[in-house]
């Protein structure tokens, strides 16, 4: 029988405004449907307005970053008043203290934007566009594996997946490594998650491995450390599609199927490498064949099961 625990809840800061908030700089919001309709029920959020935890209020001037000799600015358009010490102080301090296993930022904003921030002149078009905001920048510097993304880009149906699956992935790291854990435990936490460590970096997975063969050897707070960052590394490689029938047949070859069985599957998985269905068709497929096998290790792997099955993020065709 199939008993899976009960899926930890990740914890993830987020621009308050995509909650619905008011602090835009029209006293407005921006409410995504995603992170407040299917994603919200899941995940704990910590909502963030760096403008108003900097005391900017609502509404307020609106901002732009500008070119200087010492890098892009924060400036406010009319008063030219300059706030980028003050946001990067408050990012500092932000990023020093989150807790949180990854962050959606406000796409577009000069403070919060990831990807694609104009950074203009003085006078005339923009420099470039290629920015990132003065908050957004200094929190990912301070902890490059963090999960992130904007609101804008959860719109494409695999950076979606991608991120969702790091922030649980992450958050069931967390739960293992803030409890009285000992070393078996991070034994089988490692075990129920290899398939899907192999899926995103076959390199890194072999490193894991030698981590955690020194499971009672190395210290605690040394074993931790190292396992952390070489499983937050593997996560924050993509998992492609070749890298995923890799992962399938592996798991193909641990359960005990006729050869009829054993070709359908065969050629589901090859249908999904030829971009014909989605993932989670040979993979519900590969699972089922397992509970009737009772093959508990494939059962057991976080990689058929990575988030809530009713977000059914796995239910798009590669492109």
């Amino acid at each position: 029988m199939d008993a899976r625990p009960a899926m930890t809840r990740p914890r993830v800061a987020v621009s308050g405004c995509l909650l619905g908030e008011p602090v835009r700089f029209n006293g407005g919001h921006s409410r995504d449907r995603f992170l407040t309709g299917a994603l919200g029920p899941h995940v704990d959020w910590v909502p963030i307005c760096p403008e108003m935890e900097a005391g900017l209020g609502t509404p307020r001037e609106t901002l732009r970053l500008e070119s200087s000799d010492d890098g892009p600015r924060l400036m406010t358009r009319k008063t030219r008043v300059d706030l980028t010490d003050r946001m990067t102080a408050l990012a500092r301090a932000r990023a020093a203290a989150l807790d949180v296993d990854g962050y959606v930022f406000k796409a577009k904003s000069p403070s919060c934007g990831i990807h694609g921030i104009p950074v203009h002149r003085e006078s005339g078009p923009p420099a470039d566009r290629r920015g990132r905001g003065v908050y957004a920048g200094v929190v990912i510097s301070s902890d490059p594996l963090l999960p992130v993304e904007d609101e804008g880009r959860l719109h494409d149906a695999l950076l979606r997946e991608t991120f969702v699956e790091r922030i649980f992935a992450h958050a069931r790291l967390r739960e293992l490594l803030t409890s009285d854990w000992r070393p078996r435990d991070l034994v089988a936490f490692h075990a129920r998650h290899k398939m899907q460590i192999l899926a995103h970096d076959p390199a890194t997975y072999r490193l894991a491995g030698q981590v955690v063969a020194q499971a009672g050897v190395w210290s605690r707070d040394r074993l931790a450390a190292d396992y952390a960052r070489v499983f937050r590394m593997a996560l924050a490689r993509k998992a492609g599609v070749g890298r995923n029938v890799n992962v399938l047949h592996h798991c193909l070859g641990m359960i005990s199927v006729d050869p009829v069985q054993r070709a359908d599957l065969v050629e589901v998985i090859a249908s999904y490498q030829a971009g014909l269905v989605p993932l989670s068709v040979p993979a519900t497929l590969l699972r089922h064949h397992a509970r009737g096998e009772d093959s508990g290790y494939v059962l057991d792997q976080s990689y058929f099961a990575p988030y809530p099955a009713d977000l059914a993020l796995r239910n798009h065709v590669p492109a």
